[in-house]
């Protein structure tokens, strides 16, 4: 028996000969479910119901669980199922094709780990903007009779000093919520920053720890590239004091056990959704204090 689903349809073949046929509803919605669930590696109602009782053999891995899987069966080369032989036009395909789009675009926009991206860019223009106020307040609080002049300034500096803090604020209760793992480990600020700088949380879960390492330095490891000397040892996961406070010589060792830490924070948050934390803490206290004793 040979299982093959396309995307009007499920298929069961026995000897070359069609035995049974689930169609699927003519409607782009409900073709639209279908396409996402095999995009996701999911087995859909109508395979299982075709396969049960019967040994099958498929062509796609994600029906393994159902069947033998041989992609190079011979069967699978010579058959052709066409969607006008059951009136299904192409027509369909192209509207629940896009219906799809619209449903991944509207997830990845909702997405938190993209909140939070939104969030440290924000928070980068206002820490900036800050910086800026205060040079120019600086500056002109030492001429004379500027404290009338000076006062709509200093009233926006403090705006968005105010703004600053509960924007940080919002940063760490979103990031306990999204990545409590990565917040434990790398902090919440820190954590937020790598998830900026990765693009997104799964796409930190699938960094190597040496590139989480380095996030943050790019500019220092194009210059090692161009120009030589010594890479960059570490990015923003200087900001933590772990790194920061440590003694220069154990520094580059420090931040690679760090780095990999944050890599198994941010893989359990991505993926596993374990609470992980308390046990990588207590490893990396234990390897940092290794390697300081060394």
């Amino acid at each position: 028996m040979y299982l093959i689903t396309k995307w009007f349809g499920t298929f069961l073949y026995e000897k070359g000969k069609l035995k049974k046929k689930i169609l699927f509803p003519k409607d782009k919605k409900e073709i639209s479910k279908r396409l996402l669930k095999i995009n996701k590696n999911e087995i859909l109602i109508e395979e299982k119901k075709l396969s049960k009782d019967f040994d099958i053999i498929v062509n796609e891995k994600r029906l393994k669980k159902i069947g033998k899987y041989s992609p190079k069966d011979i069967f699978f080369k010579k058959i052709e199922i066409k969607p006008e032989d059951y009136d299904f036009k192409i027509n369909l395909l192209n509207k629940a094709t896009l219906n799809i789009t619209e449903k991944i675009v509207a997830e990845q926009l909702s997405s938190e780990d993209l909140q939070i991206i939104q969030m440290v860019n924000a928070l980068d223009d206002l820490i900036q903007t800050s910086n800026l106020l205060s040079e120019r307040l600086e500056c002109w609080s030492v001429l004379p009779k500027s404290k009338d002049n000076i006062a709509p300034l200093e009233n926006t500096y403090s705006v968005v000093n105010s703004d600053v803090d509960l924007l940080i604020k919002l940063i760490e209760k979103n990031m306990e919520k999204i990545a409590p793992n990565t917040t434990k480990i790398a902090g919440p600020l820190t954590g937020a920053r790598l998830i900026s700088l990765a693009g997104g949380l799964d796409r930190l879960a699938i960094m190597p720890a040496s590139t989480i390492q380095i996030l943050g330095a790019e500019k220092a490891l194009f210059r090692f590239k161009k120009e030589g000397g010594k890479p960059p040892k570490h990015g923003v996961i200087f900001q933590q004091a772990i790194i920061n406070k440590s003694p220069f010589n154990k520094r580059g060792k420090i931040a690679r056990v760090y780095a990999n830490k944050i890599s198994l924070a941010t893989k359990a948050d991505a993926f596993t959704k374990r609470d992980i934390s308390n046990e990588l803490l207590k490893d990396l206290n234990l390897r940092v204090k290794e390697i300081r004793n060394l």
